[in-house]
């Protein structure tokens, strides 16, 4: 079987090293590339891995490399023409921008040095719509969303003090109460989104109940399709000009 193609959280981590100034030749006895091909088989991205020894090896990810010199302006040579469309996607969105690329790249490094974040992260479904929205971040920023938002303790502590002070637990963009809309059923249900970005997490890994909000499942759904760029309260301005 063929392994399986590149995602977005790995061209991103390719792309990081094609543009780093000391990457060094694009060969796979390169120091460089050996430590991305390592990178590469912590994501946790596939579940399964077809071939441990060629999946994302050092010769595998030359050759993605290589693909990138096809698509720089700044390149005179050939380079390799066989790089999809999501390299062509993810390289022209960071080729001007590449102080985010980077960025994005050492959080993603940050997060899989964890051995447990990261065991507790391939736990974490992929979201069926993902695909289709899709987060320009990739995968791996997007499921530790998911996983920041799934502290149990503190989001039953955030819903108990809001009910206590408001008597009602609504969404903070469109004010939709699942108690008005389906009585005892709706009661003392609401989702909790994380609206800290997760740059800033990674400065203090503890969720305060001030780091979360209670949105309805179709908010939630909207700012997670660009999670980190619409806030609360640019979605609910959006919904207020409709």
């Amino acid at each position: 079987m063929k392994n399986p193609k590149w995602q977005r959280d790995e061209i991103i981590l390719a792309l990081d090293l094609y543009f780093d100034p000391d990457r060094g030749s694009i060969e796979a006895r390169n120091p460089n590339i050996i430590k991305l091909s390592e990178t590469l088989n912590k994501l946790p991205v596939f579940p399964e891995k077809v071939d441990s020894e060629k999946f994302r090896n050092p010769n595998g990810v030359g050759l993605k490399l290589s693909n990138f010199l096809a698509l720089d302006p700044g390149y005179h040579g050939k380079g390799m023409v066989a790089y999809s469309k999501l390299d062509k996607e993810v390289f022209e969105e960071f080729y001007n921008d590449r102080v985010r690329l980077k960025n994005i790249a050492d959080q993603i490094r940050i997060i899989i040095s964890d051995e447990t974040l990261r065991k507790n992260l391939y736990q974490i479904e992929d979201d069926e719509n993902f695909e289709v929205e899709g987060v320009s971040e990739g995968q791996v920023l997007y499921k530790f969303h998911k996983y920041r938002e799934r502290n149990n303790k503190i989001i039953s502590a955030k819903k108990k003090t809001v009910l206590k002070a408001t008597g009602n637990l609504s969404c903070e963009v469109c004010q939709f109460d699942f108690y008005k809309t389906y009585g005892e059923l709706g009661f003392g249900f609401i989702e909790c989104h994380h609206i800290r970005p997760i740059s800033d997490y990674f400065d203090n890994m503890e969720t305060k109940m001030s780091d979360l909000a209670l949105v309805c499942a179709n908010c939630h759904r909207m700012l997670h399709r660009n999670l980190g760029s619409v806030t609360i309260g640019q979605l609910r301005d959006r919904i207020k000009h409709i």
